[in-house]
């Protein structure tokens, strides 16, 4: 079997790493190597060629998913016109849904990630991503009325407190109970 080419072995790279964004947030980095590469269509053997370690992996693979999530904030903000308020609102909705809660691995970095970067004592690049991302989540929620960090706080214990009770009547209810205080009706 010949050489990839330089082109090829980027694009391996990114499946690599969209992958693993995927995974991780699905079921947490313990994820081994086999599993990652096999989800991603490559072998296990491929993935020393790209990668000097899995922990090198999962600092880029949390960036990767950060970056989703501000894309996502900028496209809300495009859809609403510039209109923040609306922007904020829609997404605090579309965060407390139970798609969202359901879709764990499409979903938001600071909730699915949280338990992984606690265990990380801050030593990695994960952790420096981890801690920006939450910090400009934070920034982006934040209002003359109301706090960024309060309402991140709200949306991620939430979310991982529905996902901890799916199945149950109170799952959706934490939800409910949250959307409720965030997005008040006038």
């Amino acid at each position: 079997m010949g050489r990839v080419s330089q082109a090829q072995a980027q694009a391996n790279r990114r499946r690599v790493v969209e992958t693993a964004s995927r995974l991780f947030r699905e079921r947490g980095t313990q994820v081994s190597v086999a599993e990652l590469m096999k989800a991603s269509g490559l072998t296990h053997g491929g993935f020393y060629k790209q990668f000097d370690s899995k922990e090198a992996l999962i600092d880029e693979a949390t960036g990767h998913a950060f970056d989703e999530l501000g894309q996502r904030h900028r496209e809300g903000l495009a859809q609403h016109a510039g209109h923040v308020g609306a922007a904020q609102r829609a997404l605090i909705e579309s965060y407390l849904s139970t798609g969202h809660r359901d879709g764990a691995a499409d979903g938001c970095p600071a909730a699915a990630l949280a338990t992984d970067m606690a265990r990380d004592h801050g030593t990695t690049e994960a952790h420096h991503a981890y801690t920006k991302g939450v910090s400009d989540f934070a920034d982006w929620l934040t209002t003359e009325d109301q706090d960024g960090i309060t309402r991140l706080c709200t949306m991620v214990g939430a979310l991982a407190l529905s996902r901890a009770t799916k199945g149950s009547p109170l799952s959706e209810e934490i939800l409910a109970a949250a959307r409720d205080a965030l997005t008040p009706t006038d």
